[in-house]
């Protein structure tokens, strides 16, 4: 299998190990598993899902790209969805110890990374992501963003757009610009902003 160029979208639930740690096991059982069907059903731009990693959804879409603008905003309906659910289950399991603080304690972020280096591969009977730029999207997850909850686009994905496709201010935020820098990859540049104010 070729490699090919694929936008990667990694929306990735905070707080999980504080919330596995806190909760019992039957609590955090139903909890997770129902946020991270609400992250699935919720795709709306024709991603595929490669991956359920414990805390995480590994979204992958090969071909062409979804405008900038409708890739925004699917990571919105991606975070609000994740609030209402939250609240669905904070009073479907309101007799438990902490399902109280299920808001309080998880949350979301979201890394997009667009890249060439990356192609399906069999593995038994599935078909998994192979490939430098998967690593680079999973890097990605550890940054310096000083937030809780954001959505990050690295700049090989932005660069993917036109410039004045592009928007940087939104009616709840504006993108910010950040480098780091991580052993074996280099320097990386990416663009974030944050999802908190979607809230209110």
């Amino acid at each position: 299998m070729t490699e090919q160029p694929t936008l990667l979208c990694i929306p990735d639930i905070s707080g999980f190990t504080e919330f596995m740690g806190e909760s019992n096991f039957e609590l955090s059982s139903k909890v997770i598993p129902s946020l991270l069907n609400n992250i699935i059903y919720s795709n709306e731009i024709g991603l595929k899902v490669s991956e359920i990693e414990g805390d995480a959804v590994l979204f992958y879409k090969q071909g062409s790209l979804p405008s900038f603008r409708a890739l925004i905003d699917q990571c919105r309906y991606f975070y609000t969805e994740f609030y209402k659910q939250m609240d669905v289950l904070k009073k479907q399991y309101s007799g438990a110890k902490t399902a109280a603080r299920i808001p309080e304690i998880l949350g979301l972020k979201i890394i997009l990374h667009y890249g060439t280096q990356i192609a399906p591969v069999k593995v038994g009977s599935r078909i998994k992501l192979h490939g430098e730029d998967l690593i680079v999207a999973h890097r990605l997850l550890k940054n310096r963003v000083p937030l809780d909850e954001y959505i990050l686009l690295s700049d090989t994905l932005i660069n993917t757009y036109s410039e004045n496709s592009i928007q940087r201010n939104f009616e709840w935020g504006e993108l910010k610009t950040q480098n780091i820098q991580y052993e074996h990859v280099g320097e990386i540049s990416y663009h974030f902003i944050g999802l908190k104010p979607l809230l209110h």
